[in-house]
């Protein structure tokens, strides 16, 4: 009852970055659950930026953080997105040149089989399309109408009856 004390606005406001919250989270774990299960390290997990985006060495500061194994799960500063730091990935986080003068090791993203490479690159989008299944799949059966009125078929339609 609390979001609708505060207003209509603050309450659209909250839950539009709820949602948007919940997206990325699930989003990023499309490139952590791979990542895990390929055997590569995960530095972060965060949701929003602990840095001032695209600036990674400006503003870091984490407004929550908790280390779990090799992970650092939080919560950023920033309330744009989120990332995960995968070992070995040149990314906002990490750039190119360091990884260069450095050998690869066998828990770096760099040194994966391609395939799992593209399978931890597309995680991301891949359950961002399984959610999109899910969320209109849930309005279609909820709000969804089974049949369409013959008066309603307009330019000629597929399944016309001919008398």
């Amino acid at each position: 009852m609390l979001l609708f004390a505060i207003g209509a606005t603050a309450t659209k406001t909250i839950l539009f970055i709820l949602s948007l919250s919940i997206l990325v989270v699930l989003h990023e774990l499309g490139h952590f659950i791979p990542a895990k299960l390929f055997g590569t390290k995960v530095h972060k997990f965060y949701l929003f930026f602990d840095f001032l985006f695209p600036f990674p060495n400006i503003g870091n500061f984490s407004l929550f953080k908790k280390k779990i194994g090799d992970t650092e799960y939080g919560i950023g500063w920033f309330p744009f997105g989120g990332y995960v730091q995968i070992a070995g990935m040149a990314d906002e986080t990490q750039d190119a040149e360091t990884l260069k003068n450095s050998e690869p090791q066998p828990w770096e993203f760099r040194s994966k089989k391609p395939w799992q490479r593209l399978i931890i690159m597309i995680g991301g989008v891949t359950v961002n399309m399984l959610l999109a299944i899910v969320i209109f799949s849930g309005l279609l059966w909820k709000f969804g109408e089974e049949t369409l009125p013959m008066k309603n078929v307009t330019n000629g339609g597929l399944l016309l009856k001919i008398h």
